[in-house]
């Protein structure tokens, strides 16, 4: 049958040139014996999550130090985002102007927490820390902060199980909960819900969207080997990756599938 290449994989299963290419790359950035360990998987996973940050803050600086002085103001970043507007008459001309005037307050409360100094201009490690905020510890506040109100549609100051439920699933009139939804309501109440009292305050909040002094690219790679060593030697050959390519497309050891279609030097 005819395979046609989507995306690093074929429409018919398996996966192509990309991923191999990152194998390749995961081994000989370790030992180079033809295998992956766990510690090179580990050490290839932290590598891309880096690579995706300093990628994405590069990005973010040509588009938003809109005048080149080496520093991004919140006004450059509030006019490169939404649009410049007169002062009072910020989304004056959008439809859902309130949900815009919400997402700019939010933005800004991120940036002033953001811009250690003050200076209301951001330093590339500043701009770090407001894109990628779960990564710095003086942020952790605002993420706790941020998840509350996506999730606590009720405003009470928690997150119920039906609020976390719903962020995750949403139900056709008439359908069953599937399975996983089940398994869900279960890692609530046994997991997130730690006082056991029915609902998440922020400190809960914060445990489970930041968990304490977790090597989340080591807890990967561990699920990673653990669902795909197949003969359970404690080492991945190319074949158990390959043969089991969804788990890696899927995961950051390609950075979700876009690494596949990278060329090798931008590995």
């Amino acid at each position: 049958m005819e395979q046609v290449w989507v995306q690093g994989r074929s429409q018919s299963g398996g996966c192509g040139p990309g991923l191999r290419r990152i194998v390749d790359r995961m081994d000989r950035a370790g030992d180079g014996d033809g295998w992956v360990s766990l510690a090179e998987l580990r050490s290839w996973i932290a590598h891309t999550q880096q690579r995706h940050i300093r990628d994405s803050v590069s990005a973010a600086w040509n588009t938003y130090d809109t005048d080149r002085d080496g520093r991004v103001g919140w006004e450059e970043l509030r006019n490169a985002t939404y649009g410049h507007y007169a002062p009072g008459e910020e989304f004056h001309d959008v439809e859902d102007a309130e949900t815009y005037k919400k997402m700019l307050a939010r933005d800004e409360r991120r940036f002033r927490v953001a811009d250690q100094d003050g200076d209301s201009m951001a330093t590339r490690e500043e701009l770090t820390a407001f894109l990628h905020p779960e990564e710095f510890p003086h942020m952790r506040d605002i993420v706790i902060a941020e998840t509350l109100e996506d999730l606590d549609k009720n405003k009470d100051g928690y997150v119920q199980v039906e609020e976390y439920i719903a962020d995750l699933y949403s139900a056709e009139p008439g359908e069953e909960e599937p399975a996983w939804v089940q398994t869900e309501r279960e890692q609530f109440r046994d997991f997130r819900d730690l006082n056991k009292d029915g609902r998440l305050d922020g400190s809960e909040v914060g445990h489970w969207v930041l968990p304490p002094a977790q090597d989340q690219p080591l807890v990967e790679a561990n699920h990673l080997l653990h669902e795909s060593d197949t003969d359970k030697d404690g080492r991945l050959s190319k074949a158990e990756i390959l043969s089991n390519w969804n788990m890696f497309v899927g995961s950051q050891a390609t950075n979700y599938g876009e690494d596949l279609t990278r060329h090798h030097d931008e590995l």
